[in-house]
Formats: structure tokens, C-alpha cells, sequence
């Protein structure tokens, strides 16, 4: 029977090709994953997150409901989780069996292990969609569904089920081969074959027996003297050639048998395993992807289904967003904040004290981003969004590789590097960048760099401290909107009462206001210190 297409990714074949040469794909590379968080909230082994990155609407709703349909139905994560290591060791079988070549006796072994383990993964994800397959509504598993119906109805693979017990009968039976060896006059071998297939292990011989005198006359199966490449102190390559003459010789035997075995393996059995180790990283995937999100319920954490605009409309519209990353490693409240991009402002420059939530919210942006592009939930209330053609990160960094160029020029050769791959689709995110330098530098080249990020017309964030940047954002507005340039706003992150409230505020920044506050906190205002003085005095 011919495969129809399956995947629990891509609603059709066109698509998936579509997304293999980067039509409708995203690029955010696994360093961005990194810096952002999303690496640790989705850990895959045998695929690159990078990889799954979409701007199709249409995918994005296809991985949307096929978690919804995991979410909803435990017994397919269950179904999944059983067949994922049956899938690996075909995939290790594979690659074992490309190593030997396939004329080997082992490979004539493994491709019958190979079958066995192809029905096997079959059997499970056939009964574990069986026992669901009335409540399913995502097209991914409906259709998965479908075909492995089709294909355990089969009269094709019924026959191939009768005839692998047969033959794994025969095979598993041979425990012992019996070898004839013909000698010369001199009593020098001339050769040699193998006489009998037997059922039962031949017995050792063991001195012991032979002390007790035990007749071995009549017992065809007791061994009288081992073979010397398997006796202690012999070479490996004795060993090796012995082992290779008893494969030929075993290969000889079922050559007949498994030669026809290995036909069925070409032509039909193949093309199914083919099928289902494509199918290995997306089940992969979508497991993590689910886990995912019923940790974040579970949490307390709410997910919104987003809505999705076109990607020309550049829209971000998060009521009560969060970052995924942090809830789930704190256990205090979680702290939520609406953020928006708005034809008032594209771009953002986010001010506030250190440690005040500024990396946080610009991160959480992100998640937002990717894991909606994902085809994941939001972490948000509610979530109105435009899919991004790139996501690009420019956060601090250590100094490695710095020697030449020094810390500055790395982070300057790094947004070069950005300046070169964005445009007006593009998310760009910026953590206390140009942290090298002073206040002046920074400033300047901030203001460069902004002016260029609004005239790319890209939308995005620049956490900073520098409070002077934001300070000359009318004049860096001017300057973008005679080329083209979005508007650029300010977000600022709020102190309530002395204390870092973890909330961003749209608002114009006003540095001393943090530094007052702190300072009455820790009674460290003019005022203060001039009352310790004069009461320390006094004393």
C-alpha cells in the first residue's frame, strides 16, 4: 500500500517543503533559544529547536490543534511516549546495520529485528489512537489515525505478521550449529562446515565433568575440546576470523529464508520505517511542546490561543503577559504586564533600575513571539499577533573572544552582523547593550543604532540603563522619520513605594525618581544623613 503524506507538523507535503527551503519558516537560531530562555522550557535530544520555526498561519494552527489534542487526551502522550524508544532503536538498528553492509549474517538478523520492531511501534500507536479515536479533532492524529487503520487491516500485513513469527520462530531456536571438520592423513584440516542446526546449547565439557568420569559417548551435544580463538590468552584476531567463518557459514544456512526477508525489508517494510522515523523528532516535539504547557497550567499560568494577524500588520497585543521561564523557577506571584506595538511605537527603549524586571519583560516578548510561532500557546491573557520573519538577540556577553577586538567592538561587530539580516518583519531584542563602555560612547552609539532599527522599520526592544538614551529619543525620532523610521516610545520599569514592583510602565523615565526612592529606602537622602550626623553628635 502507497503512504499517504503524514506529519504531525505540517497540514500537507507542500508545506513541509515549503518550510525545507525557508518559504514560511522563521529564523531564530539556537543562540537566540538560548538567550531568551526557550532552550531549557523546550530540551529536545534529537533535533534543533531552530528547526521548527514557522510564519505560516496555517502550520501554526495545525501544531495548535494537535496539542490541544494532546492536552485533552493523556493516552496519546502515553501512545507517544511508549513508541519513542521503539522508533530509537530502529534508528540505532539502522545505523548498525548500514556499518555492517548488507550482506552480513548480523544484517540479515537485524532486518528481521528491524520488522519486528516496525509492527511493534504499529501495534502501539494503532491501539493507543484506537482507544481515543472518537474524541480526536486535530487533522494531524485524525489522519495518523487513518492510515495505521488501513494498514493493520491490511491482507499485506497480516500475511507479513504470520510470516515474521514463523521465521523469528526458526531463528530464535538455533541455539547451537554442529561443525564437521575433515582431516588430512597428518590429521590437518581440509575442511570444514557446518553439519547440523540445533535447537539446544551444546554442554562445555568442564574438567570437573571429566573427572567424575561421565561418559560423553553417546551425548552428541557435550563439547570434548573448545576451539582455541575462544579460549583465554587467544588474539583478537583469531577470534575475529573464527567469528567470520561461522557467519558465512550461518549466512549459508538461512541464506535461502532471509534473503527473501531481506527482499520484503527493501521494498515494502523500509518505506513504513522510513515513515515513522520521520515521524521521530516531531513526536519528540509535540511531547516536550505539551509538557510545556501543562507545566505552565499546572503553574497556575494562563495561555491564551492567539489571534492571528498578518504579518504585515506587525501586531503584538498582550494583555496580562509573562515570562514562562521565570514563573516556572519562582514561587512567589508572578508578576504580569500588558505590552503592545502600535503605529505610536515600534520600537521601545525600556529604562528602570537594575534588577528591576527590565530582562525579564524583554525576554517574555520574545517567549511570546516564538513560542506562538511554534504553534504553541501564549504566556498571556489574551494575545493579538503578527508572525516575525527573524528573531534576533543582542545581550551581554562574556570576554571570550574578545582579545582583538575588545568588548566594545564585539558588541558592535554583533549588531553589524543584526544590520545586515533584518528588515521590516524582524523582532529585534537588546539587553544592556553597550554595557562595555562609558555613558557618553554608549549613548552615541545607541542613538545611532536605534535611528537605523527604526528606519529598518523593524519592531522590537532596547533594555538599557542608560537613561540618557532615553532622554534623546525626540531627537532620534526626528532624525528616523525623515527616512521612514517608526516611532520609537519609551517603556519604563516601575518602583512602588522604595521597592521594584517588576512592572513596566509606558511612561517618560525619570532617573533620579529610582535613585530617590532607593536612597529613602536605605535612609541614605540629604535629609536623613544630616539627622544622623547632628544626632550622632549630639549623643
Amino acid at each position: 500500500m502507497s503512504n499517504p503524506f503524514l506529519s504531525l507538523l505540517f497540514p500537507s507535503e507542500e508545506k513541509r517543503a515549503a518550510h525545507a527551503t525557508q518559504a514560511g519558516r522563521a529564523t531564530v537560531s539556537d543562540a537566540v533559544c538560548d538567550e531568551i530562555g526557550l532552550s531549557l522550557l523546550l530540551d529536545l535530544h534529537g533535533s534543533a529547536l531552530s528547526e521548527y520555526f514557522t510564519a505560516d498561519e496555517e502550520v501554526i494552527r495545525y501544531r495548535e490543534a494537535a496539542i490541544a489534542d494532546m492536552i485533552a487526551l493523556p493516552r496519546l502522550g502515553e501512545t507517544l511516549a511508549e513508541a519513542l524508544p521503539i522508533l530509537r532503536d530502529v534508528t540505532e538498528l539502522r545505523q548498525l546495520d548500514s556499518e555492517l553492509g548488507a550482506s552480513s549474517g548480523e544484517s540479515y538478523l537485524y532486518s528481521i529485528t528491524e520488522i519486528e520492531l516496525y509492527v511493534g511501534v504499529i501495534d502501539v500507536l494503532f491501539k493507543g489512537l484506537s482507544d481515543v479515536r472518537a474524541e480526536l479533532k486535530s487533522k494531524a492524529f485524525t489522519e495518523l489515525w487513518r492510515f495505521l487503520t488501513e494498514l493493520v487491516e491490511s491482507d499485506y500485513y497480516r500475511e507479513l505478521n504470520d510470516r515474521l513469527r514463523q521465521l523469528s520462530a526458526r531463528m530464535r531456536e538455533v541455539r547451537s550449529i554442529t561443525v564437521g571438520v575433515n582431516l588430512d592423513s597428518a590429521m590437518r584440516p581440509v575442511e570444514a562446515g557446518v553439519v547440523s542446526v540445533n535447537s539446544e546449547p551444546f554442554k562445555s565439557g568442564k574438567v570437573l565433568d571429566k573427572i567424575l568420569r561421565m561418559s560423553f559417548r553417546n551425548d552428541a551435544m557435550t563439547c570434548i575440546a573448545a576451539l582455541s580463538p575462544f579460549g583465554k590468552g587467544q588474539s583478537e584476531n583469531r577470534r575475529d576470523a573464527l567469528l567470520s567463518a561461522f557467519n558465512s557459514a550461518i549466512e549459508e544456512v538461512f541464506r535461502s529464508s532471509v534473503r527473501s526477508w531481506r527482499s520484503i525489508v527493501g521494498e515494502y517494510v523500509l518505506e513504513n520505517t522510513d515513515f515513522l522515523l520521520r515521524l521521530l523528532p516531531e513526536i519528540e516535539f509535540i511531547t516536550k511542546a505539551t509538557a510545556l504547557e501543562l507545566r505552565l497550567t499546572e503553574r497556575g499560568c494562563a495561555l491564551a490561543t492567539p489571534i492571528l494577524r498578518p504579518i504585515e500588520e506587525k501586531a503584538l497585543d498582550a494583555k496580562a503577559l509573562y515570562n514562562p521561564d521565570v514563573a516556572l523557577r519562582i514561587k512567589d506571584e508572578i508578576i504580569t504586564n500588558d505590552f503592545t506595538f502600535d503605529d505610536n511605537a515600534r520600537l521601545y527603549v525600556l529604562t528602570g533600575p537594575n534588577r528591576g524586571g527590565k530582562s525579564v519583560i524583554t525576554c517574555a516578548v520574545g517567549l511570546a513571539q516564538a513560542m506562538v510561532q511554534l504553534g504553541l500557546r501564549a504566556p498571556a491573557a489574551a494575545c493579538t499577533i503578527s508572525p516575525v520573519n527573524a528573531i534576533f538577540t543582542h545581550f551581554p556577553e562574556g570576554a571570550d573572544d574578545t582579545i582583538d577586538k575588545g568588548r566594545l567592538g564585539e558588541e558592535c561587530a554583533r549588531l553589524r552582523d543584526i544590520f545586515d539580516q533584518i528588515d521590516e518583519h524582524s523582532m529585534i531584542l537588546l539587553d544592556e547593550s553597550l554595557s562595555s563602555t562609558g555613558s557618553y560612547e554608549a549613548s552615541y552609539i545607541g542613538e545611532e543604532i536605534l535611528c537605523g532599527f527604526a528606519i529598518a522599520r523593524c519592531r522590537g526592544i532596547f533594555s538599557t540603563h542608560l537613561h540618557e538614551l532615553a532622554a534623546a529619543l525626540p531627537e532620534v525620532n526626528r532624525r528616523a522619520a525623515k527616512e521612514g523610521g517608526v516611532a520609537i516610545d519609551t517603556l519604563v520599569a516601575g518602583i512602588e513605594e522604595g521597592r521594584r514592583s517588576f512592572r513596566i510602565h509606558r511612561t517618560t523615565p525619570d532617573g533620579k525618581s529610582y535613585a530617590r526612592d532607593i536612597a529613602n529606602k536605605y535612609g541614605l537622602s540629604l535629609e536623613e544623613i544630616t539627622g544622623r550626623l547632628k544626632a550622632g553628635k549630639e549623643y
